[in-house]
């Protein structure tokens, strides 16, 4: 310092700063001699205590996370709300993988409807029902202890070990109706997704205090229709969630792409195994059983909770709760119906609804999805109307009567609520919907003096999108992931590569009511293919009410096909070049009301990407592993002719 003073400032700094140098030195040797050393001054003392207790008597309930064991010794993090004040009241469970302490705690308030506002919490039902709210870990997640597999399935050939979903259930409910001296001795299992399987697992040997289950968009069969394949094809999109579910057990490893559009992320590593490999999937559990089954063999078919409780006697009454507009578990509920009908002899135990929802949107409000507006909040007659009766009906002590329809199905285009006694309907008619030369629909089957066929090129290199680009991951903050199954699809009928057939505008209203059939004649140059079919109501060209909706191309229904699996679920099998060959296979469930003036499309693609991995159009044992030089250009024809008729069955309903 001194030395760039007197650069600065002169020479004459330099003798007095070395004299008060000199001094200090002087006063504090003579110091240091007076004694042995200087007083230590005092610590600071920590301002954040080891653990902090709120003040919760403004709450209007109360708080308790208990660790319950399961008759393996493991323990089960789980988070107890108790309005206060409450006494002798039934409990609302849900088990899941998706963070109990989370899901109950969605905003930070003193009221109980507020802390419970989000996702799986049906909040204004068992806020104004009274009901205490239990939400627990499944074990391998997050507070919980023990081993997380995927879907844990039952006891048995997939599990050798004493425990799975079922009996951690029933030793949940035994230590609750034991344990919460507020409660009156009554459960009912609710939960949407993996939150929905879990009520399913429910049913297997349930526990007696067990009054009733509502699975609402469960996960049923991953290789079917719900989260992992559709027919055998694979639902990339959902890596993902394999990545963050499976990388920890409380969900702290992220996936993230350097890419804002995932189309060209998807393009670029080529197949699925390939993004697998390069983000080190291999270290993951399900991953390695997702690559090592492709095809619908015994790992899936012993899995499946439709066929499992077809095995089961039905002893719970059940809600089912599906979504028409699910653009994840849109299979599994209406599955579990239909195994599950002919246990319900009674008549009293079986119970479904079904909205024009998204996966989940049940709990949310129901007016409109995307584009299409629905007149009303769907989702709040749902839960006022049929869920709240239901669980007051099993929960409640003096219990009022169960009035609810068995079937409560809300009826896209004519935007109405119908009851029913079953699903399908009885009077629904099979009449099939032909395809026809010059983009021809109609119910009419083609004649012998029209053209026969159509074709076009489809190039793995430039798929069919299944929207519009860009594509953001599922849940990014700026994702529309949930009402994709609503978009306008006039995005892909002005594709080469896609084939459109249009039916002449409608005179009379037009039901539908169960699942379309598609039965497509096909040839390709390849030797393997995928077949993607889609039911679309389209719209007048004007929409007075609604201009956007002018010429609007709404799908009612569509779905995928491997067609390596044309022949077997099972077995894959080359598809033999140039052959026509017929494709059939089932839609999701649908209940609309075509209207007069409003027309119907079926459109047939080869591909729907990034959604679903591509196929490479030549044969390859597993199509996790194609490589890039696998994936080729196939010419494919589509027959409609008199001998090869191409057509889409349809449950026309009064």
């Amino acid at each position: 310092m001194a030395y760039r003073f007197s650069r600065r400032f002169g020479t004459g700094l330099i003798s007095t700063a070395c004299g008060f140098a000199l001094a200090l030195a002087t006063g504090l040797s003579a110091e240091a001699g007076g004694r042995q050393s200087a007083p230590s001054a005092p610590a600071l003392v920590s301002e954040t205590p080891k653990a902090f207790t709120p003040p919760t008597d403004a709450w209007d309930f109360e708080r308790k996370d208990v660790m319950i064991p399961m008759r393996d010794g493991v323990k089960l993090h789980t988070v107890i709300l108790t309005p206060k004040g409450a006494n002798h009241v039934g409990m609302v469970l849900t088990r899941t993988p998706y963070n109990a302490t989370e899901l109950t705690s969605h905003n930070p308030s003193t009221h109980l409807q507020s802390v419970l506002e989000g996702y799986d919490n049906a909040a204004d039902v068992i806020v104004e029902g009274g009901y205490i709210r239990v939400v627990q870990d499944v074990r391998g997640k997050y507070g919980s202890e023990g081993d997380y597999v995927m879907n844990r399935p039952l006891h048995g050939p997939l599990n050798p070990t004493p425990v799975d979903h079922a009996t951690d259930t029933y030793d949940t409910i035994d230590w609750l109706v034991k344990n919460v001296p507020q409660s009156n001795g009554k459960v009912v299992i609710i939960g949407i997704s993996y939150d929905g399987f879990t009520p399913l697992m429910a049913l297997v040997n349930p526990h007696p205090a067990l009054k009733a289950a509502v699975p609402m968009n469960p996960m049923v069969d991953g290789w079917m229709g719900d989260d992992w394949f559709h027919k055998g094809a694979f639902r990339q999109v959902n890596i993902n969630y394999v990545y963050e579910q499976e990388a920890t057990r409380a969900g702290e490893e992220k996936w993230a792409t350097p890419y804002y559009d995932e189309y060209e992320f998807w393009l670029k590593y080529g197949s699925a195994g390939a993004v697998g490999k390069a983000y080190g999937m291999e270290q993951l559990g399900f991953w390695n059983k997702l690559v090592s089954h492709p095809a619908y063999d015994d790992f899936w078919r012993q899995q499946a909770m439709d066929k499992v409780l077809a095995k089961e006697p039905l002893k719970v009454p059940v809600l089912l709760v599906h979504s028409l507009f699910d653009q994840e578990d849109i299979y599994g509920d209406l599955a579990v119906y239909k195994a599950l009908k002919p246990k319900d002899s009674s008549g009293d135990l079986l119970y479904l609804a079904m909205g024009p929802w998204r996966h989940g949107g049940e709990i949310g409000e129901g007016s409109s999805l995307g584009a299409v507006k629905f007149d009303s909040d769907t989702a709040k007659t749902f839960r006022q109307e049929v869920l709240a009766p239901f669980l007051a009906h099993f929960l409640k002590d003096a219990p009022p009567p169960l009035t609810i329809p068995k079937v409560s199905a809300f009826e896209t285009g004519s935007n109405r609520w119908k009851h029913y006694d079953q699903w399908p309907l009885e009077s629904a008619k099979t009449t099939k919907l032909f395809l026809h030369a010059d983009a021809g629909l109609s119910f009419s089957p083609p004649s012998a003096i029209e053209p026969a066929l159509d074709d076009y090129v489809s190039d793995p290199k430039k798929p069919v999108t299944y929207r519009l680009r860009p594509f953001l991951p599922e849940y990014a903050t700026d994702s529309t992931w949930g009402q994709w199954l609503t978009d306008d699809q006039r995005f892909a009928a002005t594709r080469s590569d896609v084939l459109t057939y249009v039916s002449d505008t409608l005179t009379s209203p037009l039901k539908i009511s169960g699942e379309p059939i598609a039965h497509i004649v096909e040839s390709t140059t390849g030797t393997d293919m995928d077949v993607v079919v889609k039911l679309i109501d389209v719209y007048p060209d004007e929409v007075p009410a609604q201009p956007a909706m002018g010429g609007y191309q709404l799908a009612v229904s569509m779905d995928i096909l491997r067609g390596r699996y044309r022949e077997s679920f099972e077995t894959a099998k080359p598809i033999t070049p140039d052959l026509p060959l017929a494709y059939q296979f089932a839609l999701p469930t649908a209940n609309h009301v075509f209207l007069p003036g409003h027309r119907i499309m079926v459109q047939i693609q080869s591909s729907w990407f990034p959604l679903y991995d591509r196929n490479p159009q030549t044969f390859v044992p597993n199509i996790f592993f194609a490589k890039p030089e696998d994936y080729r250009r196939a010419t494919v024809r589509v027959f409609h002719s008199p001998k090869a008729e191409s057509y889409v069955e349809l449950p026309v309903a009064p």
